[in-house]
């Protein structure tokens, strides 16, 4: 397993398409990432389209996970915040190929983003996932403290129910200079 991070330049037409497939197959997956099924590649082309502008006005960061390769796994820092919070940043579509889990690139994305916002001066992070979610063991793990729970706060991916979401957050420390 050769698994590569880097930050995603928009425009390789192949990325866009790996992306699409990527979140279309996590959305299939019933994953609570903001999407209704059904849920087209289309849906997703478009999606990562917004995405890209976002990145391209340098308001948003987006990491990308290659295994061998291939792109399967994501996360996104926004950093579009008002001037009053110069340090904070949200965490957003953390996401990997339902093929590639369990394999620590969730981790590694998370742990690859703090890194970034740190190194952009921002040291507090914020996130949300659906309540119960697979994810939340993970944020724990990784030191991000519950902030509380907004009840039917979003339909799940099928739109047949409410979820409740959980909101989380993170004071990131800058390294001790030696």
């Amino acid at each position: 397993m050769s698994l590569t991070l880097t930050p995603w330049r928009p425009g390789a037409p192949a990325d866009f398409q790996q992306l699409a497939l990527l979140l279309h197959d996590v959305v299939h997956e019933r994953a609570s990432v903001g999407f209704i099924i059904p849920f087209s590649l289309e849906n997703a082309l478009t999606f990562w389209s917004n995405v890209a502008t976002a990145v391209n006005a340098n308001s948003r960061i987006v990491l990308l996970a290659r295994l061998d390769g291939h792109i399967v796994g994501t996360v996104q820092l926004d950093i579009d915040t008002p001037p009053n919070q110069p340090h904070r940043a949200e965490i957003k579509k953390l996401l990997v190929h339902p093929t590639a889990r369990r394999r620590g690139i969730a981790r590694a994305l998370m742990l690859a983003i703090e890194q970034l916002a740190l190194s952009l001066g921002r040291t507090l992070l914020v996130l949300d996932t659906a309540t119960g979610d697979k994810a939340e063991p993970l944020y724990h793990s990784l030191g991000y403290t519950p902030l509380g729970i907004i009840p039917a706060f979003a339909l799940d991916s099928t739109a047949s129910r409410l979820e409740a979401t959980t909101f989380f957050y993170k004071h990131l420390t800058p390294p001790a200079i030696a």
